[in-house]
Parts: C-alpha cells; sequence; structure tokens
C-alpha cells in the first residue's frame, strides 16, 4: 500500500449560514412586544494550514471529500444562531493548490501558512435587525448563504535546498542516508526509491535539506518512468547534483552519456537552468570505479562542472562534497532578495461605480450581474411577499431599475440576476408591487398600532362628548 502521495483532488464545502428567525415577542398583558427574531449564525470556513510535521498527502487521498459544518439558525429573543466550526486542513510545506483548470491559487510553503479553500455563507438576518421606523414589525427574515463549493487540486513540491538526480541504482539513497538521518530504503535493483526521500545536513553553521528524486530514465519528461511524477520536486532546489554511477554493470552505459541523458530531461522539463550543477562520481571504492572516475574527472572539468569522488558506502569524499554544498547554498540564500512585508493598498471604488452590470443578451432577457444584488437573491425567501417587496426596494435604491431602463428595458421584459446556472428569472414591471403593499405600508404591522382598550374607551367618551356638546350649539329652541 502506498504511503506517499504528492498529487490528489479535493473537493471542499463551506458551510451554509444559518436563517434569521422572524419572531414577535410575546408576554402577558403584552402579546405583540414588538420583533425578536435573531440572526443565523455564520457557516464554517474550510482552510488549509502548513504543517511541517505532514510529509504527504495521503490522508486527502483517501478522503478526498472535506466539509465544515452549517450555521445555525437565529431564534426568537434576539437569540443568534452559533456559528459553524472551521474545518482546518494540515497540508505538507511546498503544497500548491490549483484549480481544475491547472490556475494557480496558493503556493503555500512556511510552518503556519494559510489559504481559505471554502469561505463560509453569511447568516441571514432576523426580523429584528430587519425593523425600522418605517417597517416597524417585519414579517420576514433573510435567507443564510449557502457555504462555498469548490474543486482544487493540491500538488505537493518538496522544499528542498540540494536535489539529488541520477540514473536509477547510481547511489542517490545511498549517499542520502550517510549525508544526513534519513533512512530510505536501499537495494540493487533500479526504482528501489519510490518516493522522495528528504533528509537535513549540518555543515558548519550551515543547515539544509536534501532530496533525492527517483527513476529518471530516458523519456521521463514525457512520462516514462517514474520520472514526470517526481520531477517537480526538484523546482524549488538551489543546487542540483548529478549522482553518476561509475561502476555501472550495463555496458551500454558510462557515466558522462548519463548525465547528458539527465541533462536533456532536465531541458525538456523547464525552468531549471538557472540552478547551479554539482557532479558527484560514486562508488569509487571499486577499482573499476576510480578508473573510470580519473578517466571522465577532466572531461566534465572541461565542461565547468564542479566534480567531486565520492563513495557512500566507504564514506570517502562526504566531508568535502558537504562543506561545498553548504558554500553553494550560503551564496543562494545570500543572494536571494529579503521578502518585505506585504503592504496593504487599498483601492476604493470609483464614485459613479454601482457594483453591479446589466446587459441584454441574445436570447431578450436582461442579465444583471453584480455581488449585492447576487447576494440578496440568495438571501430572499421568495414565499415570502414581503421578503420579496423587501427584494425589490432594496433592488430600487441600488439602481437597478434606472439602469434597465437605460439600457431598454419595458414591462415585461425578462430579467434575471445572477449567472445563467443560478439565476432568478422574472418578468419586469417598474416600481414592482409584491402584494403585501395592500396591507399598508411595507414591513408594519398594523396590530401593533391597535390602541389600548382603556384609551380607545377614553377616546371614545370624549367623542361622545364632542357630538353632544355639537348637538347642543346646534339646538334651536324656537324652532
Amino acid at each position: 500500500m502506498t504511503t506517499f502521495v504528492d498529487r490528489v483532488e479535493l473537493h471542499v464545502a463551506a458551510g451554509n449560514g444559518g436563517h434569521g428567525c422572524a419572531s414577535v415577542h410575546r408576554e402577558k398583558f403584552k402579546p405583540l412586544g414588538g420583533p425578536d427574531g435573531g440572526n443565523g449564525g455564520r457557516g464554517g470556513d474550510v482552510t488549509l494550514v502548513v504543517d511541517q510535521d505532514i510529509t504527504t498527502l495521503l490522508d486527502y487521498h483517501h478522503h478526498p471529500h472535506r466539509k465544515a459544518t452549517n450555521g445555525q439558525p437565529g431564534a426568537g429573543d434576539h437569540r443568534t444562531g452559533k456559528e459553524g466550526q472551521d474545518l482546518v486542513l494540515p497540508v505538507p510545506d511546498g503544497t500548491v493548490v490549483l484549480d481544475r483548470n491547472g490556475n494557480v491559487l496558493a503556493d503555500l510553503v512556511g510552518q503556519g501558512t494559510t489559504f481559505v479553500a471554502g469561505q463560509g455563507g453569511r447568516g441571514g438576518l432576523g426580523n429584528a435587525a430587519l425593523a425600522s421606523a418605517r417597517r416597524k414589525a417585519p414579517g420576514f427574515a433573510l435567507l443564510g448563504e449557502p457555504g462555498e463549493f469548490r474543486d482544487i487540486v493540491l500538488e505537493l513540491k518538496t522544499v528542498a535546498d540540494v536535489a539529488l538526480v541520477g540514473y536509477p541504482s547510481a547511489g542517490k539513497s545511498s549517499l542520502i542516508s550517510v549525508l544526513s538521518a534519513a533512512k530510505p530504503k536501499i537495494a540493487d535493483y533500479p526504482f528501489t526509491t519510490l518516493v522522495p526521500n528528504l533528509g537535513v545536513v549540518t555543515a558548519g553553521s550551515t543547515v539544509y535539506t536534501i532530496a533525492d528524486v527517483p527513476g529518471l530514465i530516458p523519456g521521463a519528461s514525457q512520462g516514462k518512468g517514474l520520472g514526470l511524477e517526481f520531477l517537480r520536486h526538484v523546482e524549488r532546489c538551489s543546487v542540483l547534483v548529478h549522482v553518476l554511477d561509475t561502476a555501472t554493470l550495463e555496458s551500454d552505459r558510462d557515466p558522462v552519456s548519463d548525465l547528458d541523458m539527465i541533462e536533456e530531461e532536465l531541458k525538456q522539463y523547464g525552468g531549471l537552468d538557472d540552478r547551479p550543477r554539482i557532479v558527484v562520481l560514486n562508488k569509487i571504492d571499486i577499482p573499476d570505479g576510480q578508473d573510470l572516475a580519473d578517466m571522465i574527472r577532466p572531461e566534465l572539468e572541461g565542461r565547468g562542472y564542479r566534480v567531486f569522488e565520492v563513495s557512500a558506502v566507504a564514506h570517502i569524499g562526504l566531508k568535502d562534497l558537504s562543506y561545498a554544498l553548504a558554500g553553494v547554498i550560503a551564496e543562494a540564500r545570500a543572494a536571494k532578495p529579503v521578502e518585505e512585508a506585504t503592504r496593504i493598498v487599498i483601492r476604493p471604488k470609483a464614485v459613479d461605480d454601482a457594483g453591479f452590470t446589466v446587459t441584454l443578451e441574445d436570447d431578450g432577457i436582461y442579465r444583471v450581474r453584480g455581488e449585492k444584488p447576487e447576494r440578496w437573491v440568495r438571501q430572499t425567501d421568495f414565499n415570502n411577499d414581503e421578503a420579496v417587496g423587501y427584494l425589490a426596494d432594496r433592488l430600487n435604491r441600488l439602481g437597478v431599475e434606472d439602469e434597465l431602463m437605460k439600457a431598454g428595458a419595458r414591462a415585461g421584459d425578462g430579467v434575471a440576476i445572477g449567472a445563467e446556472d443560478n439565476a432568478v428569472v422574472f418578468d419586469w414591471e417598474p416600481t414592482m408591487a409584491a402584494g403585501a403593499e395592500m396591507l399598508g405600508r411595507r414591513g408594519e404591522d398594523h396590530r401593533l398600532e391597535a390602541p389600548r382598550p382603556a384609551a380607545q374607551r377614553r377616546r371614545d367618551r370624549e367623542a361622545e362628548r364632542d357630538e353632544a356638546g355639537k348637538a347642543y350649539e346646534d339646538f334651536d329652541p324656537f324652532a
């Protein structure tokens, strides 16, 4: 069973926001005490966080569907619904987040780096929050927004300073095992190493990481062997180390041709031409290996390579190689530009930016797109006439009706708010009436306007006295 996975497709779903509550306060001798519906809770986010203790994406390979919890609906007596719990997903250092089209969404490097993969939905407002001087007792509440659903791809690119490349069985795993505390699987057959191995090396005051890339053979950049699957792990390295086998048993191979082949595959993969190269001639403890190393070393140095003769088994030449790598890495780190703190840039919207657009489509539908109109539609309960009327008021205040008129819309034309796959379509009528206005001004409950019985009786007596006084004034005793 595989224990290393460096590419997975993940389906994340953030939590939905809780619905707002439409409620009227009731108590003894005060049956209609005003709106007291609470707001719904926010849905939980899905967040990716770099954890250096995680080295593989295996858990997400077995369980690719992840969902945060929903927010709870509001309740009466001004009780706000409980917020959904955020779902935190730990990922290895060096994880790249892409969408399904291959566009990079985030490059997660460094302990604690986060990326919100799914935004939780907002909770809907209760009728207490919707009350105003004109709308004293709203008979509706706003719905919670659905959480964001997204399909993403996670790719792991090992964060290492040194990358060991070479033919299978060239001794890369043996070399990394003696330079660091890593304990990779070592055997004398091709493709022993099935996953990248990572080790930490200390050379003087410099500490660096070293990784090997398994399975490079001719045609690796086109998918042969294991090379293409793991070539991404060398993209972040500061130096490339060619490990050449000077004691190969294959008659049609020699170290120089191996080097040329690996360089051609790296060139085909692309993006690695600027990395410094070091050549390691391994297995010089074998007599034939030492003779071959002495033969090809002048040619390699003539090409401009720094060449080191080592034996991972006999521990020959390892100290010089380790300190040489430390020097190259120190130079690369010194040349790296200092990362500045992220500047916060505030870009206010233009004065004439309404935040939405109105376009006439080929089928004669006027489509309205914008963050606010689409969010308001998602929050509206279309089974409640008063809620629909409130939506019409909001759209009118935003200027949607004016823009529709400017675009040439007439009464009865079709209007769609939102994307094609999830839009609300209706026949437009200017100054839309929802039907709730028949009850009075929108959002008012005339039951709360009813006077108290004692006050009503007092007004009735005053009216009777006024009528009696008027009748006395109009009385003519001589008539």
